[in-house]
């Protein structure tokens, strides 16, 4: 890596993964293991998959706060650069890597970081309504806890854990279909509003069941996965023979039989086959009306990146779109959502709401998604790292971060409340300097002679 000269995070950023990936001396993972040394998060204690520890903030007597037990981690950075001390290799490369190259992994975040904003001064911003609704349902702030499989490789009460740090948040947390605790046990533990996360099975009789489950549990919101007919080429999978541990199994899924422990396991070798039992790549359009003809819920469909797919959501009757590329883990070299996301608001033309994930990491991301024209966001891989650190505490902290970040953000950029963010607040490529209108006569508003 070269050192920087000023402020250019974009090209140090995109830097770092090719010193990984290209012959560099340096890996991510040792990159991150050097980070959190620098931050003190190095002398946390690592965890094996699935260990039944305490943590902090958990048990009923001595509980800390996460600033309490880790100072220095600040940023939702500090928190990753904590995670790899905390979980095993294997979890770790599941939950950090991408698919290929790992180029859309690194444009996620990348795009956020070529858009500037322009802020406003002198406007009333001593209230900050962060609050939006979303199909008939009030949310404090427009973030939610993204979908995300096996909680529990990252801390024994996994998904439990989530949902109470969500609660305590404010936050909607989206319950995956692979998650290792049952969409029942979720539906207690939560004290906030769920929404639940499928992937349509080539079984139908158990994907209508399943969503009937949701329903039950008490889940508000239906997210269908439809970018996934087969899974991604997830290298650092394959070098380490991903297999979740064999106390652990995709709760949601058990009815299924003991086939499903078999979806993405490299253990028996690579092999030619693309497909999955958990993962339906006969799914169309007519799948979702389908689907719509008995859930009882609003339906998103999460994965949508061109235009033309997000009209053809709109004519087939879908509540809601995510724009996601699965957080860059299926097809390499799509472009970051951020980048596909003007697109989609285009198609829709505000008939449904658009909701974006994959690279969110500060407050002024949300505010440029916002200004791009997403209702809300959600964030995936970071809330794992605080559960990592410290449990329930550690998403919630997560959540506190990133919520205090944006309400700061809106008020530098004079935009008090949800609604007043437009593309007005992002900064022009080539900005336009406004002039006084000249009147006859006029020297174009400058005095003979005056300085620039």
């Amino acid at each position: 890596m070269t050192a920087s000269n000023g402020d250019d995070w974009t090209g140090n950023l995109d830097e770092i993964p090719r010193a990984a990936y290209k012959g560099g001396t340096m890996n991510r993972r040792e990159i991150l293991h050097t980070l959190a040394a620098l931050t003190g998060a190095a002398a946390l204690p690592r965890r094996g998959l699935a260990e039944v520890v305490p943590f902090p903030g958990n048990s009923a007597q001595g509980a800390k706060t996460p600033t309490q037990d880790t100072p220095n981690l600040v940023t939702l950075f500090d928190y990753e650069a904590a995670f790899p001390q905390r979980v095993e290799k294997m979890a770790y490369d599941y939950i950090s890597g991408g698919a290929g190259d790992e180029i859309s992994l690194r444009r996620n975040h990348i795009a956020y970081e070529g858009i500037r904003l322009k802020p406003r001064v002198l406007r009333d911003v001593s209230r900050i309504d962060t609050s939006v609704e979303l199909f008939g349902q009030k949310l404090n702030y427009p973030i939610l806890l993204a979908p995300t499989a096996y909680h529990r490789l990252v801390h024994p009460e996994g998904e439990l854990a989530t949902a109470r740090g969500a609660g305590a948040a404010g936050a909607t947390m989206v319950v995956s279909s692979f998650a290792t605790t049952a969409i029942e046990d979720v539906g207690k533990a939560a004290t906030g509003t769920l929404w639940f996360q499928l992937y349509v099975q080539p079984d139908r009789g158990f994907t209508k069941d399943l969503v009937q489950r949701a329903e039950s549990a008490g889940c508000k919101a239906l997210c269908i996965t439809v970018d996934t007919p087969v899974a991604g080429t997830r290298n650092r999978e394959m070098r380490d023979r991903f297999q979740l541990p064999r106390n652990l199994s995709m709760e949601n899924l058990r009815a299924l039989g003991e086939k499903v422990r078999q979806h993405r396991d490299y253990k028996e070798g690579f092999g030619e086959d693309i497909y999955s039992v958990v993962l339906d790549p006969s799914l169309t359009w007519d799948g979702i009306e389908w689907i719509r003809s008995f859930a009882k819920v609003p339906i998103l469909l999460k994965g949508i990146l061109s235009p033309e797919d997000a009209r053809l959501a709109v004519e087939h009757g879908a509540s809601g779109v995510i724009v996601s590329n699965h957080g860059a883990r299926d097809l390499d070299t799509v472009p970051g959502t951020t980048e596909a996301l003007p697109g989609v608001v285009e198609a829709v033309e505000g008939r449904i709401p658009v909701l974006v994930d994959g690279g969110i990491r500060r407050g002024t991301d949300v505010v440029k998604a916002l200004a791009l024209g997403a209702r809300a966001v959600q964030i995936g891989r970071p809330y794992l790292w605080g559960l990592s650190v410290a449990g329930s505490e550690g998403v919630r902290r997560i959540c506190e971060i990133l919520v205090t970040e944006l309400r700061a953000a809106m008020a530098l950029c004079g935009r008090p409340t949800l609604a007043s963010i437009d593309r007005t607040v992002l900064w022009p490529e080539k900005p336009a300097i406004p002039r006084k209108e000249e009147g006859p006569g006029s020297s174009g508003g400058r005095r003979p002679g005056a300085g620039g």
